[in-house]
């Protein structure tokens, strides 16, 4: 811990005479700050896709696991009659805490987004529909089925198992698919961060081999190296992040009617989350740099 906190503070502080070996400005220093933005820039995004699926899978697991639809088709004369014997067939199930037949203007609003506004409900032949809402330890959809076959033939019970899987499972690959976007983009950077540390090494190649001939060591000549690129990507990611925030800040507002894309974002103390993409930077860069002096200066003797 004592060595962490040691390294973490000559990190920060540096040595100046050091510091000359690293060039301030030039194509290193832009590439470096440039991926950095960029590539936080994209971890924002990702890690919001990836919050607003794991919010989305348990709002769907939720809402759906507690509701039901009871579907009574019957002749006309009969529908009343079923409807009546089916709620008390539901008001005396154990595990189900209500249960109500959608009225005419409700079922309207179901059809009307296929059929349009103007659909007469009233003359067609569609089916009853019952709502069903149960309570924590629910009820037991197999028995409950074959209590209403035999008490009401024409019902049909949907406790939404077959519609809740796919869309819970598909907001959760989607989950794990931002937290791997959020892996590649980092990747990515190492990659970029290690490219510009070997080209800045290879173009102070004479002073490397000055500051050996006086008796530097490598070790010492790679810490100045690590530190200034490690600063750089810190910097530009911090830079990155706060563009990603701003755009998504001025993404939709979650709407029921929007579904998934207007909700893609932060919610809560989710805003807070995007502060680890600097960090996270500052390390990638400080063990890819690391990395690269190490091989590149062996490669110089």
């Amino acid at each position: 811990m004592r060595r962490a906190l040691s390294e973490i503070a000559a990190l920060l502080v540096g040595d100046p005479q050091a510091d000359r070996l690293v060039p301030p400005t030039g194509f290193t220093a832009r590439l470096t700050l440039i991926t950095s933005g960029i590539m936080a820039f994209l971890a924002v995004f990702a890690l919001a896709l990836s919050l607003a699926a794991g919010r989305l899978a348990e709002r769907w697991g939720e809402e759906l696991s507690r509701s039901a639809t009871l579907r009574i088709s019957a002749p006309a004369e009969q529908m009343d009659e079923q409807t009546e014997a089916a709620l008390r067939v539901l008001e005396t199930t154990a595990g189900v805490a209500r249960a109500r037949a959608l009225s005419e203007d409700e079922q309207r609003a179901l059809l009307e987004p296929w059929f349009g506004p103007d659909i007469p409900v009233e003359t067609l032949p569609i089916p009853q529909l019952i709502e069903i809402i149960e309570d924590e330890p629910g009820y037991d959809a197999d028995g409950l089925r074959l209590r209403l076959q035999a008490e009401v033939p024409g019902a049909v019970l949907d406790d939404h198992t077959r519609w809740r899987r796919p869309l819970v499972e598909a907001a959760s690959k989607l989950r794990v698919l931002g937290w791997l976007s959020i892996g590649l983009i980092f990747t990515a950077m190492a990659a970029m961060i290690t490219l510009a540390a070997n080209a800045a090494l290879a173009a102070n190649a004479q002073v490397i081999a000055v500051l050996r001939l006086v008796g530097a060591r490598d070790s010492y000549i790679a810490k100045a190296f690590v530190r200034r690129f490690t600063l750089r990507a810190l910097s530009g990611a911090a830079l990155g992040m706060v563009a990603g925030l701003v755009a998504v800040w001025f993404l939709p507002a979650a709407q029921e009617a929007g579904g998934f894309l207007s909700g893609l974002g932060y919610a809560g103390a989710g805003w807070l989350w995007p502060l680890i993409i600097p960090p996270l930077a500052a390390v990638v860069a400080f063990a890819a740099t690391r990395s690269a002096a190490r091989k590149t200066l062996k490669g110089l003797r």
